[in-house]
């Protein structure tokens, strides 16, 4: 009996070997897993509290009173304004408007430090990417103000009257411009600063504020109640400084701040830094 063999047609081949070469890579193919998650900066907190221990508790200067006749702009005297240079709460002896804020190292933080660093700009400008110093009923509002450098900066008024913004900063341009009823200037920030500035308005002489142009987003205003907090601060040794426009350097250490060593998911409590002359 003769055998006959069938020989195998070219498409046959052809799919035997594509089954083939499937069958290959799956076989030795690795398994790509996701690359794994950036671990999160290690950050805690800072708190304190400034408060009045120099006796008595002073009373605000009255610097216009209602319906002050030597007063020509209406709008400047609907109400009392009182002086914000130093603002103490009788109940709690808090004193509000003054900065706390974590000193940039000269050489600047530290290279274990800066995913944090870099963190904490990137949440801060996402929320206020721009500040407005704005100018209320003859006052500046807020009276402190905290703008990064990063952070786009404009003066305004919401008063019906003319005023002016005369701002003399150290490391940024001096300015002096007019502001008409409700208007505006953009102010372009160049560099940080490395104390606030103020901000008077030579119309009105009695108006003043201070902003304070900052080189880290680890800087805040205190409470009424002379509270602060700083929060997503680079675990690791840092130093804070409480500065008062009245006062100047409150917390020890002056210019150089208070060592504070900071640790990762905990609160550092200074207590409270007192003013007590």
């Amino acid at each position: 009996m003769t055998l006959s063999l069938a020989t195998p047609t070219v498409g046959a081949r052809l799919r035997h070997f594509a089954a083939l070469a499937a069958s290959t890579l799956v076989a030795v193919s690795p398994v790509l897993a996701s690359p794994p998650a950036a671990p999160q900066a290690a950050t805690g907190t800072i708190k304190g509290r400034l408060v009045w221990a120099a006796g008595a508790v002073p009373k605000p200067r009255v610097l216009v009173q209602k319906d002050d006749p030597k007063v020509k702009d209406a709008i400047c005297k609907t109400q009392e304004i009182d002086s914000k240079e130093l603002v103490v709460d009788p109940e709690t002896k808090g004193i509000a408007n003054a900065y706390a804020y974590v000193l940039t190292p000269a050489a600047g933080f530290p290279a274990s430090e800066k995913a944090a660093v870099e963190a904490a700009e990137k949440a801060l400008l996402a929320k206020t990417p721009a500040v407005v110093v704005d100018q209320v009923n003859c006052e500046y509002v807020p009276y402190a103000t905290v703008v990064y450098k990063e952070q786009k900066l404009t003066f305004k008024s919401s008063d019906p009257v003319g005023h002016n913004v005369d701002f003399k900063p150290f490391s940024n341009t001096a300015i002096n411009p007019m502001l008409p009823a409700n208007g505006s200037y953009p102010y372009p920030i160049k560099k940080a600063e490395r104390r606030p500035t103020k901000a008077v308005c030579s119309i009105h002489p009695w108006m003043e504020g201070w902003v304070f142009i900052t080189d880290n987003p680890y800087t805040v205003v205190t409470k009424a109640d002379g509270s602060f907090e700083i929060k997503d601060v680079p675990a690791g040794t840092q130093h804070v400084i409480v500065w008062q426009s009245l006062k100047g350097f409150v917390t020890t250490g002056g210019n150089k701040g208070q060592e504070v060593t900071v640790k990762a998911g905990e609160t550092v409590d200074l207590g409270e830094v007192k003013i007590t002359k």
